[in-house]
Formats: C-alpha cells, sequence, structure tokens
C-alpha cells in the first residue's frame, strides 16, 4: 500500500503505517513523510500476522486515527478492539486465505474464523476483484465495495539485464509466482517438457520451506532446462523480464486481482492466464485463457511463440486494460473515500 500512503502524504493528511520490519531498533521512525511504527511479533510462517496485528491493534486503538485500514482477514480476531473505542475500520478482504494450500487445515480454519469476523466488525469490506465481493456476500451475507489493486503501464524496456542472463527477448517463456501448489508451476513445467520444441524458459519464484517443486527447479536449473532465478527484488529486472517475454504464463488459481498479473500487463508480457474467475475478470478475453490441460498449454504457448502479431495484440491489450481499470490514481482515490465514507 506504499502507492496510497505516500500520495496521501503529499496532499497533507497524518498517515501512519505499522510495520513488521525496523532498522536500527527503532519503533518510531518517518519515510518520506509517512510516520512509520513498529510493534512486536513472532516472526513464523504460522503467528506472523496474528502475533504483529494483536499488538498492531493494539497501539492503534491509544493513537486517535480517525480511520484504519486493515488488510488480511486474519485481523477480523481484533476489529473488535477497535469498535470498543470507536475508531472505524477498512478491511481488505484480499484473496481466499482459507483455501490456499500452503496453510495447515488448522490455519485455514483461523482465517475462515477471521473472514467471519471482518464480516461482522470492519465498518466497510473492500474486495478487490467483484468475483471476491460476490463470495463474501454468498458466503458471509456480507456487502463490500469494489476498488481493484493497481498498476503502471511502463514501456521502453532496455534487454541489457535479461541479455547478461542468457536470454534473448521475446524469445523465452516466463512465469513469476510464490512456489506455492495453487499457482501451477508444475503445470507449466510438465506441459514445457511435452513441448515439441523447447522454449527457453524463466521462473521467477521461491518457496517459504524447500519443497519437491523446489527441487525440481533446482534440478531443471543444473541441466540448463530451466533458469530458475528464485526471489527477485529488483523491480527494474522484474519489469524488463516481463516487457521483454515472448509469453508470460500466469497460473494463479486462488485469490482476487492478482497484483503480480496487473505488472506484467502494465509492462507489456504477452500473457496467457489460467481460466478461473479472477483472472477472466482481469483479461476478458478466451484468447489469453488456458485451462488446466498440459497439451493444450504447450499449444498455445508454441503458437504465441510463433506468432508476433499474436503478441503484440496481447501487449497492447494487456496495457489498455491496466490504464482504462487498474490505474493507480483512481484506486488511490477510492480507497480514500472509503475511509473518509467511515470517518465519524
Amino acid at each position: 500500500m506504499r502507492h496510497l500512503a505516500r500520495r496521501w502524504v503529499a496532499e497533507g493528511h497524518d498517515i501512519t503505517v505499522y510495520c513488521r520490519s525496523r532498522s536500527e531498533s527503532r519503533r518510531r521512525w518517518a519515510t518520506e513523510g509517512v510516520q512509520c511504527r513498529w510493534t512486536p511479533g513472532i516472526d513464523s510462517k504460522s503467528l506472523s500476522t496474528l502475533t504483529f496485528g494483536a499488538t498492531a491493534h493494539l497501539d492503534a486503538m491509544l493513537q486517535g486515527f480517525d480511520a484504519v485500514l486493515v488488510l488480511n482477514v486474519a485481523n477480523g480476531f481484533f476489529l473488535p478492539l477497535l469498535k470498543a473505542v470507536n475508531v472505524p475500520s477498512v478491511l481488505n478482504t484480499d484473496g481466499i486465505e482459507w483455501e490456499r494450500g500452503k496453510w495447515s487445515g488448522f490455519a485455514q480454519r483461523v482465517f475462515l474464523a477471521g473472514a467471519h469476523l471482518s464480516a461482522r466488525y470492519a465498518d466497510l469490506l473492500i474486495a478487490d476483484s467483484r468475483a471476491i465481493g460476490d463470495l463474501w456476500q454468498r458466503k458471509f451475507s456480507a456487502a463490500s465495495r469494489f476498488i481493484p489493486y493497481g498498476a503502471e503501464v511502463t514501456r521502453d524496456h532496455g534487454t541489457e539485464r535479461i541479455e547478461a542472463l542468457g536470454m534473448e527477448p521475446e524469445r523465452y517463456v516466463l512465469a513469476v509466482a510464490r512456489l506455492i501448489p495453487e499457482n501451477n508451476i508444475d503445470l507449466l513445467l510438465d506441459a514445457l517438457e511435452g513441448a515439441d520444441a523447447n522454449p527457453c524458459t524463466v521462473i521467477v519464484g521461491s518457496a517459504a520451506s524447500r519443497s519437491p517443486l523446489e527441487r525440481r527447479l533446482s534440478r531443471l536449473d543444473e541441466l540448463k532446462q530451466v533458469r530458475w532465478l528464485g526471489h527477485v527484488s529488483d523491480q527494474e529486472l522484474l519489469r524488463e523480464l516481463w516487457g521483454k517475454c515472448g509469453v508470460y504464463v500466469h497460473g494463479h488459481s486462488v485469490g482476487g486481482t492478482n497484483p503480480g498479473l496487473l505488472q506484467a500487463l502494465g509492462a507489456g508480457a504477452p500473457t496467457l492466464a489460467l481460466d478461473t474467475v479472477f483472472n477472466r475478470e482481469v483479461l476478458e478475453s478466451d484468447e489469453q485463457l488456458f485451462r488446466p490441460n498440459v497439451d493444450e498449454l504447450a499449444d498455445r504457448i508454441t503458437a504465441i511463440l510463433d506468432d508476433g502479431t499474436a503478441r503484440q495484440r496481447f501487449r497492447e491489450r494487456g496495457q489498455s486494460i491496466v490504464l482504462s481499470r487498474y490505474s493507480w490514481p483512481d484506486v488511490i482515490d477510492s480507497y480514500f473515500d472509503a475511509l473518509c465514507s467511515v470517518k465519524r
């Protein structure tokens, strides 16, 4: 949410962001005018959100905020604290955490309970896709306001970084995703292994712990059949990878509007996405959606790599989608209006 905070500070508003990490043991600091506050928690996969969330909400009770924007339904457990001191809250529902394969059955039940509490105690729910809003209405009988995620359109990407990695512009297949089952990297690898041609393939992403998929990628990387870059924090490299790829394969199956999909479209990546209600809402094009079928995906990838006209059409369509429906200025204004609507 850094886009929101920076813009609002520039407009003269006092903005505080609660952080999980800090430097030099400071509990309070300012970055670009944004007031940052650290509260303690347990930094682990299963306890981070709950523990940091609990201490952040306890601290927020005492600050006299006009309104609070809350991220992650697990924080639904702590919304009654804000209610108790009459601080209104707007909660972003994000994806469907209780269905994510990376969580244990117990953790999924915790997220589901948090979602029920979010529906009950948040003054306003935000859904980043219309499909997610429909789900919350069906499952929790809770209305929400649609505000999508945002992205930027970038053009004129260089090629220095990808050429340094040994890749030829517009001739490689790209996937950027956390290495968890619902992102379907295995499906992509299976499709490429069965393809008639053997295109250069680049995988960006890592897992929280060593997994069979990581071991498979490590082996394929050693055999030079795949370039596995692991986690990439260099945003310029990511934009160049998206902007110069031959085809970007987005296999995410759980969640709302995916930020990575929007970033890829904004950078001009010729995109194929798994046919889910969430990806279909963004792309609105059968031409760019694929079923979870290995042979179909292999054929679609080969066809796009061989068709420069199709690649250019996909690039232009993706950037048009971002400009018309997912621009950051519109998203930021919508969030500000949402916070103002609950302010007492």
